[in-house]
């Protein structure tokens, strides 16, 4: 009677792996499709920039790496006489089927979260109409250079940024 017990023990652990085994397999499958088509490529952005419109007497950049096909991370900062006057630590994730910019100035305890409203090959558009400024951010590729917007109601900051060999 133990034999018997064991055998169908193993059968229906055999069973059970499998039916599990094969509904991942599908999962999976389903997922790289939805993946390919929902992807979006923002490699344009990566590297070193510097910005070239600032004002007399300060520098800024921004660097952004590519983490994986779904997350891109980016730091701003600004410096004064040796001294970085501002930060701002940026990510631009997939958040299931929408893409999501998510900004943390250096005085914010959490990050201002943006939805991507637009997007193409080489430009996309981030919106958060609660906030009073910015309403929108916008990054595009021209040329060589990426250009930003950020927007508010009657406010524009616009920045234009070079590449900077490394």
């Amino acid at each position: 009677m133990n034999k018997i017990k064991t055998i169908l023990l193993i059968i229906i652990t055999a069973l059970l792996f499998c039916s599990c085994t094969e509904k991942n397999k599908k999962g999976t499958k389903e997922i790289k499709i939805e993946e390919k088509t929902e992807n979006k490529n923002f490699d344009w952005l990566l590297g070193n920039w510097k910005r070239l419109n600032e004002e007399k007497g300060k520098e800024t950049f921004e660097i952004w790496n590519k983490e994986s096909n779904s997350e891109y991370s980016g730091i701003g900062f600004t410096i004064q006489n040796a001294d970085t006057i501002k930060q701002e630590i940026m990510e631009l994730i997939k958040l299931e089927k929408n893409w999501i910019l998510k900004v943390q100035p250096q005085d914010e305890s959490a990050p201002i979260t943006f939805t991507m409203t637009s997007s193409s090959e080489q430009e996309f558009i981030c919106e958060n109409k609660e906030l009073d400024f910015p309403k929108l951010i916008k990054y595009w590729k021209n040329g060589n250079k990426i250009n930003a917007l950020i927007a508010g109601d009657d406010m524009k900051i616009s920045f234009e940024f070079e590449k900077l060999n490394n």
